[in-house]
């Protein structure tokens, strides 16, 4: 993968993860996961998109469509897998 589609990549799914930490709030902790989050379902979705070759949005040799849906998966399972609470008797 070339230089221009990876920073391309990293930027946009950092923007996910920080558009979602601004839309669900949560302390620095929180956008750090949120970001983490975003990168790993940007960059499996990526993944996937190159594996099925996918068209849906495709920017160059990186697959924008395919990886934003599961980027924005991701965090929403990683957010509602975060609101679990263990109780300790």
């Amino acid at each position: 993968m070339i230089t221009p589609a990876v920073l391309l990549g990293i930027i946009l799914s950092t923007l996910y993860g920080a558009l979602f930490h601004f839309w669900r709030g949560g302390s620095w902790a929180r956008l750090i996961l949120y970001i983490f989050l975003s990168w790993l379902g940007f960059w499996s979705g990526n993944y996937l998109g190159n594996s099925f070759e996918s068209t849906f949005i495709k920017i160059g040799t990186l697959q924008v469509g395919t990886a934003t849906v599961c980027a924005i998966a991701c965090l929403f399972i990683g957010y509602w897998l975060s609101l679990i609470r263990i109780e300790t008797k």
